[in-house]
């Protein structure tokens, strides 16, 4: 695998509204193994599934303290983040990222 390869982290919306975050290289191929019930246990049998938010990151270190961060999010903020309200909270969040 390339360096510099950019990673993606994302968001994807399951049929009871749940927003479920990840991390990859490749978002396309994850999303594909979601939807095909090959990806994250928490997804299986929650479709339909959309994918709501995704942005890249220079790497994986960076992508997996961005999902930590995402994740300790409330419900209104995740919802903020997927209507694109809060660029200021991404970059942010970002920020404090050692």
């Amino acid at each position: 695998m390339q360096s510099d390869t950019l990673w993606s982290v994302y968001l994807i919306r399951t049929r009871h509204n749940a927003l479920y975050c990840g991390v990859t290289n490749n978002l396309s191929r994850r999303f594909e193994q979601h939807v095909k019930g090959t990806g994250a246990k928490a997804l299986r049998g929650k479709g339909p599934l959309t994918l709501e938010w995704s942005t890249k990151v220079e790497n994986k270190s960076l992508a997996l303290k961005l999902e930590y961060k995402i994740k300790q999010l409330s419900k209104k903020q995740k919802e903020s983040l997927v209507l694109g309200n809060s660029t200021l909270q991404l970059e942010s969040m970002l920020c404090e990222i050692p």
